[in-house]
């Protein structure tokens, strides 16, 4: 006969809390509410210490020390003890604890909890307590029960021991059922999920199951209905001494499965029992006797292998390290000191917790078998993340080296290669230069074999995501912009930088010119004459080109011009004082302030007649003038310069002179000419310092008549 145990019987990590606070606390004055574990055996013991069990807080004294078991309790249980000066030792299960927390917080956002297991348990009964608003128990996918959940805002639990495949048949029906919000907390413990997994796939290969454990244990009995959907015969105990051994002594493959509140004990008593039969000896195939077979068992398997996580009973201390038992092995493995998880090892601290259940790492499964505790934390964190990796999660890696391919790198135990095509988007030549450099990266394979971990990775992928994102991002951002914006809004922006030509601002994150004619009235040399970068401004949207993606905005547009509060300073006789900064044949344009110029007549510029202006002016120079004229209107401002010059005391003629160079007193008509060609003033072009007027001789000729008439 083989007799194959399953790797996760024996007390759950919350049940051994319990039982061991159970087993080492002071009895007198010590109460336990509720049985503290569904095991027959474990519930004399506890009695047997003294410690009484109650149904209710009630009957609790004042100031008595109460035990909470693993399953856990009601919110108002811890009210009634801190209003009585009742000590709680509580010992809920962790995972339950997590449960009560999620149907708190989820009953106090107003939506319906939803409880998956069974209604009179003791857990489910507990988390019930701590919900705040309606609260349902579900046991079974039957739409009677869903059906009333359909209008409402639902949060949906698991019982710790819940069948896994049952919870997930019955959330399918609930997420059809209801049109509202359905919030799912998959809270079935992960140590029962194994024990399921491995009790389905155990059965499944045996002639013969037997299931160990309380018969009020909900776990077990899970365990019992996998085994019976998936194995014919299948023998429950809730004692060692019911096992009837003419009922399995004919089968070739037998499993054993135990609940989370079965003692190792029990398990070990069934196979002893096995052990010391005759006929069940005579029918072994596999080993010489059943004492061979315990003696190879190591939680379930038939010899140790490099890996393995196994639990772990610490049975003694020393300056070596914790002797440890593991379960069925019948001697003593020391678990040495530098393999220990802790800060500094000193045998004292850990004389203290024998008896206390660890979890460890088979090294070596050689002789001498060695074990680990440290290095379960960093193996339990790399699968942690490699499962998160597996699902899209991005990692980071230092290159480490190079080969024809590809990058090289590691992870952990894991190595790690990146194809030459997927460290960036385009070629890459130079792969030496990656090396010790960091790499962001997403798993596209990862391999995992008792001889090779591997995780075949790109960065490409993340860098074409990114853009990607970047491109749809701009594109909404565009759209969303280009639908609130139109000519004639008055928009602020930020002056991001300046060019020659005009200055590029932020409005609402998207760059808009203005362009240098459209940031002042009267011209601007440079954007930063008028603009700081870095500071925010009003513009005025002068045009919007969504098609090519481009918005002109102004200045100057929001700005007054200088022509229209001339009319508020200055008046006709006004004296002002201005800069020459043109000069035409007929005169002299004088910039009054920026962006207002006056015309000073050739005829306003002295009491002598000038043949031209440059005689007595300058490019640059800064005169006196009197308003003669003002007209805001067609911004024209006519000024003269010998209105605030004295009169002359003589009036110099200026006589005509024939050929010869002789005066002559009478002057000849003058001859009929053809009108000029009307011309803008600013046809004329600028004198420069020192230069010669551009005025032709027949202006000039025209000029000296008039004088003369």
């Amino acid at each position: 006969m083989k007799v194959t145990v399953a790797a996760s019987s024996g007390f759950c990590k919350g049940v051994q809390h319990a039982v061991d606070t159970a087993m080492t606390v002071p009895s007198e004055n010590t109460y336990l509410l509720g049985e503290l574990i569904h095991n027959p055996q474990i519930t004399q013991q506890v009695a047997a210490r003294g410690i009484v069990t109650v149904s209710d807080v009630s009957e609790v004294p004042d100031g008595a020390t109460l035990i909470l078991r693993s399953h856990g309790v009601g919110k108002q249980v811890y009210a009634a003890c801190n209003a009585r000066g009742i000590r709680i030792l509580d010992c809920t299960c962790p995972f339950v604890s997590h449960i009560q927390k999620i149907a708190e917080e989820q009953s106090a956002l107003g939506r319906t909890v939803v409880v998956v297991g069974e209604k009179l348990h003791p857990e489910v009964v507990g988390v019930c307590g701590w919900s705040s608003g309606e609260t349902v128990v579900i046991d079974s996918d039957d739409s009677s029960e869903i059906l009333p959940l359909k209008d409402k805002n639902i949060a949906v639990v698991a019982q710790t021991t819940c069948s896994e495949e049952k919870f997930e048949k019955i959330i399918k029906n609930i997420e059809k059922s209801c049109e509202k919000t359905v919030e799912i907390f998959k809270t079935i413990c992960y140590t029962t999920k194994e024990r399921q997994k491995e009790a389905a796939e155990l059965a499944a290969k045996c002639d013969a199951m037997i299931v160990i454990g309380g018969a009020n244990s909900s776990n077990t009995n899970k365990l019992y209905e996998i085994c019976r959907s998936r194995c014919a015969r299948v023998f429950r105990l809730t004692h060692p001494d019911e096992l009837e051994i003419q009922k399995i002594k004919n089968f070739k493959n037998v499993g054993i499965v135990s609940g989370a509140s079965t003692p190792h004990t029990q398990t070990q008593e069934v196979l002893f029992k096995m052990e010391n039969n005759t006929e069940v000896k005579a029918t072994n195939e596999v080993a010489d006797s059943m004492a061979d077979v315990v003696a190879q068992m190591d939680n379930g398997q038939s010899k140790l292998k490099k890996g393995q996580l196994v639990k772990a009973i610490i049975s003694s201390a020393s300056d070596e390290g914790v002797a440890v038992l593991l379960p069925f092995f019948k001697k003593e493995i020391l678990l040495e000191k530098d393999e220990i998880d802790c800060e500094e090892y000193k045998a004292e601290d850990y004389a203290s917790k024998i008896g206390d259940e660890i979890e460890v790492m088979v090294v070596n499964p050689a002789n001498p078998v060695k074990l680990s505790q440290k290095i379960i934390k960093q193996i339990k964190e790399e699968e942690g993340k490699i499962e998160a990796i597996s699902n899209g999660e991005e990692f980071d890696v230092v290159c480490t080296g190079f080969n024809k391919g590809g990058l090289t790198a590691t992870m952990g135990t894991y190595s790690v290669f990146v194809p030459a095509k997927e460290i960036r988007m385009g070629y890459v030549k130079e792969l030496e230069k990656y090396v010790g450099k960091k790499l962001r990266l997403k798993a596209l394979e990862i391999k995992k074999s008792d001889r090779k971990k591997e995780i075949i990775a790109s960065q490409r992928v993340i860098l074409e995501e990114e853009r990607a994102a970047r491109d749809a991002a701009k594109a909404e951002k565009e759209a969303e912009f280009f639908a609130n914006i139109h000519v004639g809004d008055v928009v602020e922006g930020k002056v991001e930088r300046v060019t020659s030509f005009g200055a590029f601002v932020s409005v609402n994150g998207f760059d808009c010119l203005a362009h240098i004619s459209d940031l002042s009235w009267s011209g601007a040399k440079s954007v930063t004459d008028v603009l700081e970068i870095g500071k925010k401004y009003e513009f005025k949207v002068l045009k919007v080109d969504e098609e090519n993606k481009k918005v002109s905005i102004g200045y100057k547009q929001l700005q007054p011009q200088p022509w229209d509060l001339v009319a508020e300073k200055y008046a006709e006789g006004d004296v002002v004082h201005g800069k020459v900064v043109r000069i035409v044949p007929f005169g002299a344009f004088v910039e009054v302030e920026n962006g207002v110029d006056g015309l000073v007549h050739v005829s306003q510029i002295s009491h002598e007649w000038l043949e031209n202006p440059t005689s007595v002016l300058n490019i640059g120079e800064e005169i006196d003038a009197k308003i003669l004229v003002l007209d805001p209107a067609n911004k024209k401002m006519t000024l003269s310069i010998k209105a605030l010059l004295p009169e002359p005391e003589v009036t110099r003629v200026h006589t005509r002179r024939d050929n010869n160079g002789e005066e002559r007193g009478e002057r000849k008509p003058r001859r009929a000419r053809q009108p000029r060609e009307q011309r803008d003033e600013d046809d004329y072009r600028e004198w420069t310092e020192g230069g010669i007027g551009g005025a032709s001789i027949a202006e000039m000729l025209e000029n000296q008549n008039k004088n003369n008439d």
